[in-house]
């Protein structure tokens, strides 16, 4: 049976749960998904102030962690911790591993940024606006398992990319190790459910799931992270680190599967039209359930791209009032906020966090003994934005009495669209290259 663990479900998930997972589970994968849309146009814009960087910024402690039991228990690791810059990772990696003393191999799979295969007259983004609208930042191909397929059939011990569709950096390993078709789309679905399942670590085994009274979940300080057993038809078992915090039952399965979905029938993917309708979850024993009935049809002729653009700049200011007058106070600091900025700030948003800092409305008569003043708003230059938190800080003492702890923050804003990019002119850029410690190439695939 194949084991495949997920060792990261996001760029600033914990450190420790895939290590205790690697530690006590002889598993044949851990996968580390750390990539999202935003991330990776973050990193695009890292990557042009150095070079060198624009990988995944907890790379290095990630590595740093997995490398020793890496060595000694001998399974791999596939990770799209590459982000703007697989290769840059992938020399950080042989760097952590030399200063270790452990001999590593690793594949790098490159090809997803396609900012110079894009039409910026032609193609036509998910919104109807034309690519010249924008001011691009960062352009990426969600790649799939065939992507990843000569990376695996090397003895690598790590394989690290840039953009893959998450379920595919699962559905791969599976892919490889029973030589499955890339057409046989019954077994591609199913495995696409189990590799959808894992991508988001600790949210299958009660992360996330927690709630008050009904979703109860002991541990979660210690959650564990899952892994699957995985057969060669794709039958799935899904389990958590032994010992751990967390809980693996239907109802976290269930909610997993659900996650990012619109149309079960039609989950598009790189690899398959995969088909969630007829998914049956099996509860075998405690902390372990069966996943079977996963199919699918013919992948997409086109690859989602996510487009990463400048979007101008986010200014905020907070202050915060305490008191029996609190929320009185924390009202006349808005309204002076909302006349001293409406000229010059469009859509700038007021907000009493512990009000109505969430839904924009106050559902409730609780009178809170404290209230924290938040404005914000979308600035298309920096200094509109610097204003904004300049004002809250006037509060100190152009407000009303009291105010305190008034901080102020300026930041660029990366915004997302995205569009389809025929096949081939993706396929043409992606390939495989091997390192090894030394950082020579030795082998191009």
């Amino acid at each position: 049976m194949l084991k495949i663990g997920s060792g990261a479900g996001f760029s600033g998930d914990r450190l420790e749960p895939a290590v205790e997972l690697a530690k006590k589970v002889d598993l044949d994968y851990l996968v580390l998904e750390c990539l999202a849309e935003r991330t990776i146009a973050i990193a695009q814009k890292e990557k042009i102030k150095d070079k060198n960087k624009g990988y995944d910024p907890l790379l290095v402690d990630r590595l740093q962690a997995l490398l020793t039991v890496l060595n000694e228990k001998r399974f791999r690791i596939v990770t799209n911790m590459g982000a703007a810059n697989p290769i840059a990772g992938a020399k950080k990696i042989l760097e952590i591993s030399r200063e270790m003393d452990i001999a590593c191999k690793v594949a790098v799979v490159t090809g997803d940024d396609v900012i110079l295969e894009l039409d910026s007259e032609n193609d036509i983004l998910e919104n109807n606006h034309k690519l010249k609208d924008y001011k691009v930042i960062s352009a990426n191909a969600y790649l799939g398992a065939e992507a990843l397929l000569p990376a695996l059939k090397t003895d690598a011990d790590i394989i690290i990319t840039g953009r893959v569709a998450d379920p595919s950096l699962f559905l791969a390993p599976m892919v490889h190790h029973y030589n499955w078709s890339l057409e046989d789309y019954e077994r591609l679905g199913q495995g696409t459910v189990i590799g959808h399942l894992l991508e988001c670590a600790g949210q299958i085994t009660g992360g996330y799931f927690a709630d008050i009274g009904e979703k109860e979940v002991d541990g979660l300080a210690e959650l564990g992270f899952p892994y699957a057993s995985i057969d060669r038809d794709g039958t799935g078992i899904i389990m958590k680190t032994p010992h751990s915090g967390g809980i693996v039952n239907v109802r976290t399965v269930k909610e997993q599967l659900l996650y990012e979905v619109h149309n079960p029938s039609q989950y598009l993917t790189p690899d398959v039209t995969a088909d969630f309708s007829n998914v049956t979850l099996t509860q075998l024993e405690k902390n372990k359930v069966m996943i079977t009935g996963g199919s699918g049809r013919k992948k997409p002729d086109s690859y989602k791209v996510s487009i990463g653009y400048h979007a101008g700049y986010i200014g905020e200011g907070e202050i915060s009032y305490a008191g029996t007058t609190s929320v009185e106070r924390g009202r006349i600091a808005e309204e002076i906020l909302r006349k001293r900025l409406s000229n010059s700030i469009k859509d700038l948003r007021v907000d009493l966090i512990g009000l109505s800092s969430v839904h924009r409305t106050n559902f409730g008569n609780e009178h809170p003994y404290e209230v924290r003043v938040r404005a914000i708003a979308l600035c298309p230059t920096r200094t509109d934005a610097i204003s904004i938190g300049n004002e809250v800080e006037a509060l100190y003492t152009n407000g009303p009495y009291g105010g305190g702890g008034a901080r102020k923050r300026v930041s660029e804003c990366v915004g997302v669209v995205s569009t389809l990019l025929e096949r081939e002119r993706v396929d043409k850029k992606v390939k495989t290259e091997v390192l090894q410690n030394g950082w020579e190439i030795n082998q191009t695939l």
